[in-house]
């Protein structure tokens, strides 16, 4: 039979995401077959598959970590938001349309049938499977219809462990406060906990351990101290403010409000060359930056308006006029045009607004969506990039004369006549060593930096670690309950 464990957190980014990945990572090592599994998501962090869908970038990580290709069953509901109260719902890889947050609340029940169909798909594929939940099941006013903690526990018959931040303070109130608000139901699920992120002597905590095991019969797995090199993993909730570094080429980076696939960025912030700054609203974007990346987006013209509002238009100018470069990635390259128009409100109120004009493009959204592994190259390089699309919008105009890349054989993206300013749809495309190493010489900056190799070796170590502080052998005696 297969085994199966899901790791649930007493709040929201207690590290459930990497202790996945690190033991996802440990297992494999250990020789078995092991995929991930979060049966709902919320991220506009999201990766492609190879089966042409969508699901969480974290999951894509840790199915990485596995040594396995990501499959939407991996992830088979994923919330994109693209308003506060709204967002667009992925079922296995699709989208199905745009939902209110009161109006999934009713009727996420309905979608525990695909969850249970991918979870039971890799459960005949693999010897184990590794369980992310979301959020916190001590969120009891969201119990009712649960896919995502508890609900899925109860109807899959999987054990749980359950994870507390200790970095945050209050780490005993966490996972004895949990326990004292879930129905015995569903504590009866919990088989044991573990509590993460401890800096300093972990000894300093036996303590601590003996109270929570006290207060809830619940034996520890074991204490995790910090992982430093986390930072170095691309990252699915919030991108890292503020990466500086002191490299000699400056880029800066918009945080947008609906920042969509900013782990982009990640090998860049890797470089020793490169000084990568993501600008906060309300600051200014750095006048010594010699390129402005324009990030996707996962509500665009709601995006526009809110760079206009910080200011960032007028500063994008004058970055311009000093002799700046730019480059628009999917909605930053949307933005990048003279007009955006959504005439069927799929990302919003049905409206027509007026683009930077720093392109000679115009976009029309479409409600046919764009979902797929890319193969392209640079035309002036010829370095190959491997990326991926995922847009709704069409993007045509005269500066797509001058597209940078090919795919198939045909021009894709777009170039001012000087060829300062650029846009494209590609995802991912610093990813590709030779490509960000052409790109990087392009303005007097080196790369020796192979990412893909860097990222592994990270998981080696994220699982050694975790090897070293957990008992795994007891991990996945609870896993056989399953």
């Amino acid at each position: 039979m297969t085994k199966a464990v899901m790791i649930q957190g007493t709040g929201s980014d207690v590290g459930k995401s990497l202790l996945v990945a690190g033991l996802c990572r440990a297992a494999a090592n250990r020789g078995l077959s092991v995929a991930p599994f979060k049966p709902q998501n919320m991220s506009n962090n999201a990766a492609v598959t190879a089966d042409g869908g969508e699901i969480g970038r974290a999951q894509a990580l840790q199915a990485l970590a596995c040594r396995i290709a990501p499959h939407t069953d991996m992830n088979p509901v994923l919330l994109k938001p693209e308003s506060e109260t709204g967002a667009q719902v992925i079922v296995q890889g699709k989208r199905v349309g745009t939902q209110a947050a009161r109006d999934f609340g009713k009727k996420k029940q309905s979608l525990i049938g695909p969850v249970l169909e991918s979870f039971e798909r890799l459960k005949a594929q693999y010897d184990l499977v590794l369980v992310e939940g979301a959020g916190s099941p001590a969120e009891i006013n969201l119990r009712r219809g649960d896919i995502a903690n508890m609900g899925f526990a109860e109807v899959a018959h999987v054990p749980v462990i359950l994870t507390g931040d200790i970095n945050k303070g209050g780490v005993i109130a966490q996972i004895v406060g949990t326990q004292a608000v879930l129905p015995p139901e569903d504590t009866a699920h919990i088989k044991a906990f573990i509590v993460n992120k401890f800096r300093g002597d972990v000894r300093l905590f036996d303590d601590g351990l003996s109270a929570i095991e006290a207060f809830t019969g619940w034996p520890s797995m074991g204490v995790v101290p910090w992982f430093f090199e986390a930072c170095r993993l691309p990252a699915e909730d919030a991108p890292e403010l503020g990466l500086g570094g002191d490299g000699k080429l400056k880029i800066a980076v918009p945080l947008l409000s609906r920042i969509a696939n900013f782990d982009d960025f990640d090998p860049l912030a890797s470089e020793p060359d490169v000084s990568l700054v993501m600008v906060p609203p309300g600051q200014p974007l750095p006048a010594d930056a010699t390129l402005v990346i324009l990030p996707g987006s996962k509500s665009t013209i709601a995006d526009l308006a809110f760079l206009r509002a910080q200011g960032w238009d007028i500063d994008l100018a004058a970055h311009i006029r000093r002799g700046g470069h730019v480059l628009g990635i999917c909605g930053g390259y949307q933005m990048l045009g003279r007009e955006i128009a959504d005439p069927e409100g799929l990302e919003g109120a049905a409206s027509a607004v007026a683009g930077l004009g720093l392109l000679d493009v115009v976009t029309v959204m479409r409600p046919e969506k764009r979902v797929q592994l890319t193969q392209a190259a640079d035309r002036l390089t010829g370095a190959p990039v491997s990326g991926y699309e995922i847009h709704l919008g069409e993007t045509t105009g005269a500066d797509c004369g001058r597209g940078w890349l090919t795919i198939e054989g045909a021009a894709h993206g777009a170039a001012s006549q000087n060829g300062r300013i650029r846009g494209c749809y590609l995802h991912g495309l610093f990813t590709s060593d030779r490509y960000r190493a052409a790109f990087l010489q392009g303005y007097d900056a080196s790369s020796n930096l192979s990412y893909d190799a860097d990222v592994d070796a990270i998981l080696d170590a994220l699982a050694a670690h975790l090897e070293e502080h957990l008992d795994i052998d007891q991990i996945l005696e609870i896993a056989a309950q399953a």
